[in-house]
């Protein structure tokens, strides 16, 4: 088959993310009842999505597999083909192919505690393994769950919807932190690096997750450090430098290894292990 060859899918929802609307979240389900049928993926793959006429980009998937019928992807407004992305309305038709890339290593988590780190529009891709993790059939499998999410303001925060169904689990610590609030803002304010500090997570047994504003990143790792984490219990994503998906087009190596085929799922250990132009 045509790897660049994109299956068709049809739009069945929009969510607005964000009070600018810069961030929607697209449920998708293939038009095609076999390949609907036949599309499997695991948490923290990706694929690529197109509008024809504005051409394709890859975005993560941040639904779970154990949502059976349908995809959903959630898109910040950046270009141009996501600004036609944008535009678009139930009904509508965009293209997908995939899914391409590693996926978060949910087995070998399995029996740990789990803390996810994610500041902004990074919790998209996260938030396939926290539904994965927290699905009834898999939650018993893994052990304390927490997250830490944090985003510059109030209106910035995506997934608000789901935040509230998070934060009424009992077997879930949510914590939610905005660099800044506004006159309605109750919760918490600070960036997630100062949240991660004073929650002061223990790393016995457990394996963070984390994905965000490469600055967020940069000092989450550096405080995970200090908390005693040692790097392969620190897993990210690189998605950032993705083009074709499969491999071909260069844009995503680093050294030897391609982030679309080799990631965009690596450890601390991994990254540090690789030239320091990721």
């Amino acid at each position: 088959m045509n790897p660049y060859l994109p299956h068709l899918a049809i739009i069945e929802d929009v969510i607005p993310e964000t009070a600018s609307h810069d961030v929607k979240t697209f449920r998708v389900a293939f038009a095609e009842p076999e390949v609907r049928a036949g599309f499997r993926y695991e948490p923290g793959q990706f694929a690529e999505v197109s509008v024809i006429g504005a051409g394709e980009a890859p975005i993560s998937i941040t639904s779970s597999p154990t949502q059976e019928g349908y995809l959903e992807f959630a898109v910040k407004r950046a270009g141009v083909m996501t600004t036609a992305m944008h535009h678009a309305r139930p009904g509508d038709y965009l293209g997908i192919r995939g899914p391409y890339g590693n996926h978060f290593p949910y087995r070998e988590m399995e029996g740990k505690n789990v803390v996810f780190i994610a500041g902004g529009i990074g919790l998209a891709p996260l938030r396939s393994l926290v539904t994965f993790v927290l699905a009834p059939a898999n939650r018993e499998r893994y052990g304390a769950v927490s997250i830490i999410y944090g985003a510059r303001s109030p209106g910035d925060l995506v997934f608000k919807w789901e935040l509230e169904r998070w934060g009424q689990r009992d077997d879930l610590d949510l914590e939610v932190t905005v660099d800044r609030g506004d006159a309605a803002w109750q919760g918490r304010v600070g960036f997630v690096p100062q949240v991660l500090r004073e929650l002061a997570p223990r790393p016995d047994n457990t394996v963070t997750v984390t994905c965000g504003p490469p600055v967020m990143i940069k000092f989450v790792l550096q405080d995970l450090e200090k908390l005693g984490f040692t790097p392969d219990q620190v897993i990210t994503t690189l998605e950032m430098r993705m083009k074709c998906g499969i491999g071909k087009c260069g844009r995503c190596n680093i050294g030897a290894r391609y982030v679309c085929q080799d990631g965009p799922v690596f450890t601390y250990e991994q990254l540090q292990k690789m030239p320091a132009e990721y």
